[in-house]
């Protein structure tokens, strides 16, 4: 079983055609209600991923065996409902819902800094969707995302026909390291960098911390960078909440110079508490604390 993130995304161009038909057709609950039809197959038939919530469930949240195969369902159908909602928001749907920021006024004290940040989130919740909640608000600056997931770009490119291409701001992890040199003209025009902190992938750099009571690997990257390039940094998740409801957490994090260390274990605190509230957006579908070996 692999015990780190393969960088791939599961899914087909057909899967979203249908759901992006129920929500044109017949609304965003009726969406909603369609994803009780795929969650059994992941279920039953993605073994691995679903060895990896168990273990989740299981050894780090101490549930029954019980709890733990409701949860795992339950774990799915919200990870279906966040994709749901990333299409109808993207599209033009952002009127169905409400969302509140806490911590806001930290995002607009670092961009009157004019030098830039760094939010480092993780694969929790629906970050992706803070850019449309952000659209005027923070108007002096955009959001990039730095994002890993290269594959299936026949869905992209389908998705693309719904999504609002000119909020869309990626910079895309490259091999030959030349991301870091977007990453630094983008923070040189103020704008706000987002990373995932909690994914690492096969043959890259990797540091290692506690969360929930077991040592994991976490990617370099986010925290060398976070540590070195003397601009402000912010934890940062948007957390779904019941009745199409998001919040936005961010936290400003005191930085110690060149300690990458440091900064991942302030990461990992913060996300424990994150999980603790919200154990059924823990969408990291693999075996994260390598309790397989």
């Amino acid at each position: 079983m692999a015990t780190e993130w393969d960088g791939k995304s599961r899914g087909t161009v057909f899967g979203f055609k249908v759901f992006i038909f129920f929500i044109k057709n017949f609304g965003i609950q009726a969406a909603y209600n369609l994803m009780h039809l795929p969650v059994p197959y992941f279920c039953f038939f993605s073994r691995k991923n679903v060895r990896g919530l168990r273990f989740y469930f299981r050894k780090r949240l101490n549930y029954s065996w019980f709890k733990t195969a409701v949860s795992i369902y339950k774990t799915y159908y919200v990870f279906g409902q966040t994709l749901v909602d990333k299409v109808a928001i993207s599209s033009g749907l952002r009127s169905n819902y409400t969302y509140e920021f806490d911590g806001e006024h930290l995002i607009h004290e670092v961009l009157k800094l004019n030098k830039g940040g760094i939010l480092i989130s993780a694969h929790v919740g629906n970050f992706e969707l803070a850019q449309y909640f952000f659209k005027g608000r923070l108007n002096e600056a955009s959001i990039s995302i730095v994002i890993t997931d290269q594959d299936h770009q026949h869905i992209k490119d389908y998705l693309n026909q719904y999504l609002k291409k000119d909020e869309m701001q990626f910079i895309i992890v490259k091999e030959d390291l030349s991301h870091i040199f977007e990453i630094n003209t983008a923070l040189s025009q103020n704008r706000i960098i987002c990373i995932a902190g909690d994914r690492y992938m096969h043959n890259t750099k990797y540091m290692e911390a506690e969360l929930l009571g077991k040592t994991a690997k976490f990617p370099m990257g986010p925290f060398h960078l976070g540590s070195r390039l003397n601009v402000p940094v912010l934890f940062v998740c948007v957390m779904r909440e019941p009745k199409r409801h998001y919040h936005l957490y961010a936290r400003r994090v005191e930085i110690k110079s060149r300690n990458a260390q440091d900064l991942l274990e302030k990461y990992t605190r913060n996300l424990e508490l994150l999980l603790k509230r919200y154990p059924l957006q823990w969408f990291n579908f693999y075996d994260f604390w390598e309790d397989a070996k």
